[in-house]
């Protein structure tokens, strides 16, 4: 092979590692679940504020900022949009913190995202037997609770 010639078959220096692997596994898996999620007219982050109000009636944005990682500057429109479809409604709870609540149209949203989803993490745990799929589940939980 000539100097400049390129190689026969392109390697992937970072094939070995777990980042890497994680990162192309992610894009994967949420490339999928906006697919899935489609039909509802919700994008991923969408559909997993309303499952946080539907599972935690009264919660507040700065509980579910906290719990899905979402920065208060990014949370606001987020609340904005869903608040403008009729998906969701405030209630006042002191001075300044509001309770988030699901509109009903927000449940018939909660429970067709929550179809979609299931549907989305069947498809992806059925490439391992139960007790790997739980095994990674644990272990891609640990890696988040380390940072």
């Amino acid at each position: 092979m000539a100097k400049n010639d390129p190689p026969a078959e392109l390697q992937d220096p970072l094939d070995d590692l777990l980042g890497y692997q994680l990162r192309r596994a992610s894009s994967v898996m949420m490339a999928d679940l906006a697919n899935s999620l489609r039909e509802t007219g919700l994008r991923p982050v969408e559909a997993s504020i309303l499952l946080v109000i539907e599972s935690s009636p009264g919660c507040t944005q700065s509980d579910i900022g906290r719990l899905l990682a979402i920065k208060r500057a990014n949370m606001v429109p987020l609340i904005a949009g869903l608040a403008r479809r009729d998906l969701i409604y405030r209630a006042p709870v002191d001075g300044r913190s509001q309770a988030l609540f699901l509109s009903p149209a927000g449940e018939a949203l909660a429970c067709d995202a929550r179809r979609a989803i299931d549907t989305h993490e069947q498809g992806f745990r059925s490439l391992f037997d139960e007790t790997i799929a739980s095994q990674l589940l644990d272990a891609l939980r640990q890696i988040r609770t380390h940072g």
